[in-house]
């Protein structure tokens, strides 16, 4: 599958429900209103769509929300999707989450295929914690970090930078990660969705951020890449790698592979615009069969833009309204 500007997109990230336990204050405002439930493609619509793209080459899948792990029954769309792992098929099943869940998900999860995850932690403080989730318990993140790495399954920490919040504690978090055997990304808040709050005061460069850590820690260029946006470089002190996304100070659309389908299966062929294709409507559709199917999404990848146009800055609309729950994150 190639897009206009000749990019493979063989990553697909999937957003299995808008809804989350948490309430972190760059991504929800805190009274979120989520979609209906009859809203939502079914698991098994959910399975079949991501058949549809195996079948035209993608070979990474991650499984986001919201919160995935909370959407029930969940685990049989993992089952059904790790099935798919095989030679010249599916390479890889991620997952997003934010911890909460691990604790009784994390075995079953490493049983049906999945081999590495991201878990969303922005600080070691438990009052920070608590005041950036709006309701969060640091103990059961880590809990469930804990649980993950007991089950065999790779841990990477995403952290997403915030200004006057969690930025003199990188230090600390990579001395964590490489304690534990942690790779950490951090993150650049991004302009999706009202969150009544404005962002420029969250906002926090990573090139700046960079800088600080180049201080105290010998960052060594590295080759390493997961299909995603980040740029990794190792941290020789700890031995792990240290990732950057940065799609304010510096995007990475010259090699974006990705496109996200959200819970109600609309498909965003990039992260920071909002055109988009229904698949919804020809996957209930009877007289669509498989073929019609990827002939849609071909379609869609056809219409994938150059980049994104992101902006921070005051009395700004966010640049997305959209909410990054409801797209995938």
């Amino acid at each position: 599958m190639l897009d206009p500007f000749a990019r493979r997109i063989s990553y697909l990230r999937v957003s299995v429900t808008d809804r989350c336990d948490l309430r972190c204050v760059y991504c929800m405002a805190e009274d979120m209103t989520f979609l209906p439930k009859k809203d939502l493609l079914t698991l098994e619509e959910l399975d079949r769509l991501c058949g549809a793209f195996v079948d035209l080459g993608v070979d990474k899948i991650r499984l986001t929300g919201g919160e995935p792990l909370v959407r029930r029954g969940v685990m049989q769309l993992f089952q059904s999707l790790g099935s798919r792992i095989s030679e010249g098929g599916l390479k890889e099943l991620t997952v997003t989450t934010n911890g909460t869940q691990l604790p009784k998900m994390a075995d079953d999860l490493f049983k049906a295929g999945v081999r590495r995850i991201n878990v969303s932690m922005d600080t070691l403080d438990p009052t920070t914690f608590a005041n950036v989730t709006r309701w969060g318990k640091l103990d059961q993140t880590l809990d469930g970090i804990f649980a993950a790495k007991a089950a065999g399954l790779a841990v990477k920490i995403n952290a997403v930078a915030l200004k006057g919040v969690n930025e003199h504690e990188y230090d600390r978090m990579i001395a964590w990660c490489g304690e534990h055997g942690f790779d950490l990304t951090l993150i650049e808040t991004m302009p999706l969705g009202d969150i009544n709050e404005d962002r420029t005061d969250q906002y926090l460069p990573l090139s700046e951020v960079r800088r600080r850590i180049a201080r105290n820690w010998t960052l060594l260029p590295s080759s390493h890449a997961t299909g995603g946006p980040a740029r990794y470089e190792t941290v020789q002190e700890t031995g792990r790698r240290i990732g950057f996304i940065t799609p304010m100070t510096h995007n990475f659309c010259e090699s974006c592979n990705r496109v996200r389908l959200t819970c109600t299966g609309t498909l965003y062929m990039c992260l920071g615009q909002e055109d988009a294709a229904d698949l919804r409507a020809p996957l209930r559709d009877p007289s669509v069969d498989d073929a019609g199917l990827r002939d849609t999404i071909l379609s869609a990848i056809a219409r994938k833009p150059k980049g994104h146009d992101f902006v921070i800055g005051r009395a700004q609309a966010p640049s997305v309204g959209r909410h990054m729950s409801v797209t995938g994150g």
